[in-house]
């Protein structure tokens, strides 16, 4: 256990952060698992309102730290991806 004050402090902070960060990572996972499950039912017009969502959500964590930024990216792509192939097929 730290006795000095500001590490006391430091303790505190990365309590705070890492909430607000496994926060933003489950967002994240709610609206992918949203979007995949419009994907599944076949509601193209709900998943494509929901992959706007996931977008916000993947550029919002990255903005914020909580994920990385080329991590956000990829996702969303791969996201996008599995779009236009439930749109087309």
């Amino acid at each position: 256990m730290a006795n000095i004050k500001s590490a006391k402090k430091r303790i505190r902070q990365t309590a705070t952060r890492t909430l607000r960060n496994k926060i933003r990572k489950t967002m994240v996972r709610t609206a992918v698992r949203r979007f995949e499950d419009a994907l599944k039912r076949g509601d193209i017009i709900t998943a494509e309102t929901a992959l706007k969502f996931c977008h916000a959500r993947l550029d919002r964590a990255a903005q914020k730290g909580a994920i990385h930024r080329n991590t956000a990216n990829r996702k969303k792509s791969r996201l996008t991806i599995r779009f236009n192939k439930a749109k087309v097929g």
